[in-house]
């Protein structure tokens, strides 16, 4: 009868249960793995055969037997390197040279070639399965331990090698269990401040409504008036990830193997700033097999696109989506994955190619039809999915020399603190973090506007100003401004600031 141990396999940002089984039958001597497996896996054979060979136990090749691996089931595509582990441990139980207990543990994990164990990604979408489906362990390289021990209800058993693997599993060795306790009020380090921006104050409130709200942001200007500057020390003004949102952070970027070396959990929210080059499949997801792209990987954070119309308009529009329903789904001839993609997006452009359309102080060098060949990529549809637009002017030289100190993040991200705890107390028992995700349903419960409010919006509306979209984002966009102001109704002023950051008087 063949033995049976099981390992796991990664769908997108998750882990499905595999059986590794192994047959080792009289026959002409073999070694061959189905179901589905990729080059990496098929190369396993290679791997085990050493690894077992270097523990001084019969490797496959030793035995005059064949021998079939199949991971079941075998329709799904499985990848990568971490069927290692369980396949040498199936062999060497099949051929009687071990015994153990395989019911309820879970095995992953990539052999050198003298039997060491090397590092693998994922380690929190297995252990995330592992205590869903009731296992009691899960035994994988002891460098992915502290990532899979974050998650309760599990005994995560790090291993070095093959035969220390071993040695646990055979009572000889005992190998402590791995809980990993992670301080949940995060402090994290910033590169950037806002006190460091002279000027652009219009901008700096832009952004501190967008941060309280997670709402989409627009910046216009010409070059070296301080977009990018801004853009980057958003990340300094953003309420600390929770830890619910670290695991999903952590795991996005486990899987994806960007984890960085020696951390256990993402505690700084994410910051992705694509090159205007990228593809579509680089920004959205994609490929195959299908892979997180830059939106899902700034999943609870800041999307940041600098030159915004120097991106591929195709790359562009496969935004609309994803900024409507907060995740993408992937479809592909042999896979169907919907992958997070909860961000705020925020953009920056120039007037026009040279960057000095409208300048009084610099005349444009652009003839028209460059300008409305470099504006077009900006779609109508695309651009009313933004909330906030704001222009960032040159600053003049008395202001970038000016003594008095610029109001610091610390001081900023108080108040968004604050404006982000209200909303929680809103949303509780919703799967709802800040303004910008409520539907039409809760803008009708939250969202309630006096008769002077409605009449503005009304004249807004009905003169086509603004779109049925655009009407829905500035309620909440006000909402925002409201919690800001620690206001549980919307007044009028706060009405006229949203209008006044989306709808540009001729």
């Amino acid at each position: 009868m063949p033995s049976k141990v099981y390992s796991a396999a990664i769908v997108g940002l998750d882990a499905r249960v595999v059986e590794v089984e192994v047959d080792a039958s009289f026959g002409l001597r073999c070694f061959n793995i189905v179901g589905l497996p990729d080059k990496a896996i098929d190369e396993s054979r290679e791997r085990v055969n050493a690894a077992i060979k270097s523990l001084k136990f019969k490797s496959p090749r030793e035995q005059t037997s064949r021998v079939l691996v199949n991971l079941a089931p075998a329709d799904l595509k499985k990848e990568g390197s971490l069927y290692d582990l369980p396949i040498a441990l199936g062999y060497l139980l099949e051929s009687k040279q071990i015994k153990f207990d395989f019911q309820g543990r879970l095995f992953i994990g990539e052999l050198s070639l003298n039997g060491e164990l090397r590092p693998i990604k994922g380690a929190l979408s297995f252990a995330t399965i592992a205590a869903e489906k009731g296992w009691k362990e899960l035994i994988l390289p002891v460098f992915n331990a502290p990532e899979a021990g974050l998650i309760k209800g599990l005994d995560v058993i790090g291993v070095s090698s093959l035969r220390e693997a071993i040695d646990y599993l055979e009572n000889r060795k005992i190998i402590p269990v791995c809980r990993s306790v992670i301080d949940k009020k995060f402090q994290p380090n910033f590169s950037f401040d806002m006190a460091w921006i002279k000027g652009q104050n219009n901008a700096k409130r832009g952004l501190e409504i967008a941060a309280a709200g997670g709402h989409n942001f627009s910046m216009l200007g010409p070059p070296g008036s301080g977009k990018t500057l801004l853009a980057k020390a958003i990340p300094s003004i953003l309420p600390p990830l929770t830890f619910q949102e670290a695991l999903e952070v952590t795991k996005i970027y486990s899987i994806g193997g960007l984890l960085p070396k020696n951390i256990t959990l993402m505690t700084d929210r994410p910051f992705r700033s694509p090159h205007h080059t990228c593809s579509e499949v680089a920004l959205i997801g994609g490929g195959n097999p299908p892979r997180p792209g830059e939106i899902t990987l700034s999943h609870r954070g800041i999307l940041f696109l600098d030159e915004f119309p120097e991106f591929h308009r195709d790359v562009l529009e496969s935004l609309r989506q994803p900024i409507e329903e907060g995740n993408i789904l992937v479809l592909r001839a042999k896979h169907r994955l919907s992958l997070p993609a909860k961000f705020t997006l925020v953009i920056a452009s120039n007037p026009c190619p040279c960057g000095h359309y409208g300048n009084p102080e610099q005349d444009c060098s652009c003839t028209i039809s460059q300008i409305q060949k470099y504006r077009r990529k900006l779609s109508g549809p695309l651009m009313d999915r933004i909330d906030i637009f704001v222009d960032v002017p040159a600053v003049k030289y008395e202001k970038l020399t000016e003594r008095a100190q610029e109001e610091s993040s610390a001081k900023i991200r108080e108040r968004i603190e604050k404006a982000r705890e209200i909303q929680k107390q809103r949303f509780i028992g919703l799967k709802i973090l800040t303004n910008s995700e409520i539907g039409i349903p809760e803008i009708k419960k939250f969202c309630h506007i006096d008769g002077k409010s409605q009449n503005l919006l009304k004249n807004y509306v009905n003169s086509g100003k603004l779109s049925a979209r655009g009407y829905h984002r500035i309620l909440k966009t006000a909402r925002t401004i409201a919690d800001l102001r620690g206001s549980e109704n919307i007044k009028f002023d706060y009405i006229s600031e949203a209008l006044s950051y989306r709808v540009k008087e001729n």
